[in-house]
């Protein structure tokens, strides 16, 4: 089983059971689905989002066997979408290994995401859990919305703040959000409760894809100590950038706007990463990432004191101060 972080530690013999529960989920009789749901499972990562539905489930009072089933349906949902966008990237690598794409071409990928995709809806249908259906269904709209927003932003060249803290809500937050608005609906918490933990996953989601955009600036390769800048590369403009540009003289910024509009060579990259640092770029990103953290903690303070809440409480902080 993959390393769980500290917050997980109350609920580390609920994440045990569940790893057996998933991978029961996932069985089929075609020999090659098979093969790669187990290919699947040896890759999964820190498994962020079956950790927030029990610590919610705790939090909103108690982990139940409802628990299982959403969280299980998250994750399901999560790994079909993770494997959908490595074929719409042509991503060869998932956490350091081949993708599934990779190893078996686009088709066999596709049609495993939808395998999980449909298994997940399936699960809930099966235990009668509604609920569960209507909240993942939103997040896959909204997830769908905010990628092919983020295209189309991308095509047209039009780059502002509001549309992409539209495009993280949608393509990050929302699931962020959905895992803790199904933990409090498995414990059977009332309507303004589980609205409460959904808005407290929306802040810390936002928080977490504006932290790792920031870190897209600060991180430094191995070989060469230059910043990774791979959304750069992609031709991302992310809030450091958004922030910099606003921030920066006119001319400055229409320097850097023009640089934008043109494909990316190392030196300009270089350039416009030393621009984000000068006018403070990462900085006033990080303030509002802080600020989403701190709102999103406030709203746990309504919440009885807990185990459960105390590593939500956690989490909060580590979605803003992780190096990777």
């Amino acid at each position: 089983m993959t390393h769980q972080p500290t917050f997980a530690q109350p609920i580390a013999a609920e994440l045990e059971q569940f790893n057996r529960y998933f991978a029961q989920q996932m069985r089929s009789s075609v020999p090659l689905l098979t093969l790669a749901v187990r290919y699947v499972l040896r890759s999964r990562g820190k498994q962020l989002r079956p950790i927030l539905v029990f610590l919610s489930a705790g939090a909103a009072g108690g982990i139940t066997e409802r628990s299982y089933v959403g969280a299980a349906m998250v994750e399901l949902l999560h790994t079909a979408t993770l494997i959908h966008d490595d074929v719409v990237d042509n991503a060869p690598l998932r956490r350091g290994l081949a993708s599934i794409n990779a190893v078996w071409k686009n088709k066999v990928a596709v049609l495993v995401g939808d395998f999980l995709l449909a298994r997940g809806l399936l699960l809930a249908v099966e235990h009668n859990e509604f609920d569960f259906l209507r909240v993942t269904a939103t997040a896959v709209r909204r997830m769908s919305e905010g990628e092919l927003l983020q295209i189309q932003t991308f095509r047209k060249r039009r780059f502002n703040e509001e549309t992409y803290l539209r495009i993280v809500r949608d393509k990050t937050a929302s699931l962020i959000a959905t895992c803790c608005q199904i933990g409090a609906l498995s414990a059977g918490a009332d309507d303004n409760t589980c609205a409460l933990f959904a808005h407290f996953g929306e802040c810390i989601g936002t928080a977490f894809q504006i932290r790792d955009d920031v870190l897209d600036y600060t991180s430094r390769t191995t070989l060469l100590g230059k910043p990774t800048a791979h959304d750069l590369r992609e031709g991302k403009i992310t809030l450091p950038l958004l922030r910099a540009l606003a921030q920066a003289p006119s001319d400055q910024a229409a320097s850097i706007r023009r640089l934008l509009a043109s494909p990316l060579r190392n030196r300009s990259i270089e350039r416009i990463v030393s621009f984000v640092e000068t006018y403070g770029g990462t900085n006033s990103a990080m303030e509002t990432a802080r600020a989403l953290v701190q709102e999103g903690t406030s709203l746990l303070g309504q919440l009885p004191p807990s185990p459960y809440r105390a590593m939500l409480e956690a989490f909060a902080r580590y979605t803003i101060e992780r190096t990777k």
